[in-house]
């Protein structure tokens, strides 16, 4: 068989690419190594996770807000069976939908390990150990990532667990630590927080999420203090070992040498992803990787062999789903002969906790460090009528812009669904809006997005109405 496009790897870069391919009239293929498509994130990433976030943070309603709402609930548990199977349901349907996709779209579908014979041949490994080849014309690789799992933590998938494993426990548990601050230790770490686990983070760094706004890692970790969760910032894991019933964490405060230790039921690993490109066969065709495993690519996001390019995880940038999908949709309409464009500022990243954390664009920091003047607007959540209607005070909207042409440059949320607020901020972005437009643009009231203007009216020569 031959196809005018081969994808390897079927999560939301490399499902999305081939559909955008098929649509512009490509006899295109996908290669997925698993029984499902949808990768790490429609079957133990995205979905699964906010499956998990949304059912705990019913039951943390239940317990703790419905009484103040005047609804009285006796005889609460949490029934974890059945919270994993709703997962797996949510989880089964959209894969389901995934495969309609391909099938609506003309996409043939091979299950099995795809590795480059040559640049134009592909080999298909499956599951029985059988093997076919294919041709292509061209290639995208989008294998994604995996948990980085240090040897010295002893990741036996029982007790010391990644994302993976967290998503599938059907009996809360009593305790449990986190190595890593970032956005998938804090969300795991939220879901069994809510659900009356003892949670306690262990972060190198001397903030939670580092990558994101100074202000947003205050937020978060003050509203997630008040669900229990203890954090132990500028520490550092030495050591992790477990039995067959719990495990036992030792660490350090940075620049110290006295060891400190945590039992706990489980130790969840959430200190980053790493490039998933192994044996793909990368070295027949003479594709380079950089030091993290991932693959080099130029401005159109081929690799230095003509003809097979990347996408998502796999190459440099934010770990995101919807970034792979940009990618996925940029490759398919470059080789169309169209003129695609991604700009990277622009992708904007989110953290379904609750409240909820997004952003786009620069931080404060970044500026700072590139020496830009710039101006900043705030407005708390608590002064916000829509908020206080349904208990989600906490947290901020920050409009960062332009000292001189007040041009928005990034845009920082904590709170009540920030996870879609942000798509208002990143369409101004994009049309490099000033903050004096947004401040000028109606928000119905009440809602949640009022905040976003009253941030820009805050940073507009400090005219918020309601502060």
């Amino acid at each position: 068989m031959k196809f005018d496009l081969t994808i390897i790897g079927s999560g939301p870069g490399g499902y999305v690419a081939a559909i955008r391919a098929a649509q512009l009239g490509m006899n295109t293929a996908i290669i997925e190594r698993y029984n499902t498509l949808g990768g790490t994130c429609l079957n133990v990433g995205c979905i699964p996770s906010k499956a998990l976030l949304d059912s705990s943070e019913h039951y943390h309603n239940a317990r703790d807000k419905f009484e103040t709402h005047g609804i009285d609930v006796k005889g609460l548990s949490v029934n974890m069976p059945q919270m994993i199977k709703r997962k797996d349901e949510v989880v089964e349907q959209t894969t389901k939908g995934v495969d309609f996709l391909m099938k609506k779209n003309k996409i043939t579908v091979f299950h099995g390990h795809g590795s480059f014979v040559t640049a134009n041949k592909i080999k298909i490994t499956k599951s029985d150990g059988s093997s076919e080849e294919i041709e292509t014309e061209k290639a995208i690789i989008a294998t994604g990532s995996k948990p980085i799992t240090p040897a010295a933590f002893n990741y036996d998938k029982k007790r010391v667990i990644t994302s993976t494993e967290a998503l599938n426990i059907t009996k809360v548990p009593k305790r449990m630590v986190i190595i890593g601050g970032g956005v998938i230790g804090l969300e795991l770490g939220s879901v069994y927080a809510r659900l009356g686990t003892e949670v306690d983070v262990i972060e190198y760094m001397d903030r939670i999420i580092p990558g994101m706004d100074r202000d947003c890692g205050k937020e978060l970790q003050r509203a997630l203090k008040k669900i229990g969760v203890r954090f132990h910032l500028k520490h550092a894991v030495t050591d992790v070992k477990a039995t067959s019933r719990s495990v036992t964490v030792t660490y350090r405060k940075r620049d110290t040498e006295d060891d400190l230790t945590i039992k706990a039921d489980y130790c969840l690993i959430a200190i980053g992803r790493r490039a998933y490109t192994d044996n793909l066969g990368l070295e027949n065709v003479g594709i380079k990787t950089d030091d993290r495993g991932r693959v080099e690519v130029n401005e159109n996001l081929e690799t230095n062999v003509s003809g097979i390019y990347a996408i998502g995880d796999v190459i440099k940038g934010v770990m995101l789903a919807h970034k792979a999908e940009e990618e996925g949709v940029f490759v398919a309409e470059h080789l169309a002969g169209q003129h695609p464009h991604i700009d990277y500022n622009l992708i904007p990243g989110v953290v379904y906790t609750w409240p909820e954390v997004a952003a786009v664009g620069k931080t404060e920091d970044q500026l700072k460090e590139a020496g830009v003047a710039y101006k900043v607007g705030k407005f708390p959540f608590k002064a916000l009528g829509r908020a206080r209607a349904s208990m989600d005070t906490a947290g901020m909207i920050k409009v960062l812009a332009d000292a001189e042409t007040d041009e928005v440059l990034g845009v920082h949320m904590v709170g009540p669904r920030v996870a879609d607020i942000i798509a208002e901020a990143v369409a101004l972005m994009e049309f490099r809006a000033s903050a004096e437009d947004i401040a000028r643009i109606s928000h119905a009231h009440p809602t949640f997005t009022e905040a976003f203007k009253e941030a820009a009216l805050d940073a507009t020569e400090k005219r918020a109405l309601h502060i």
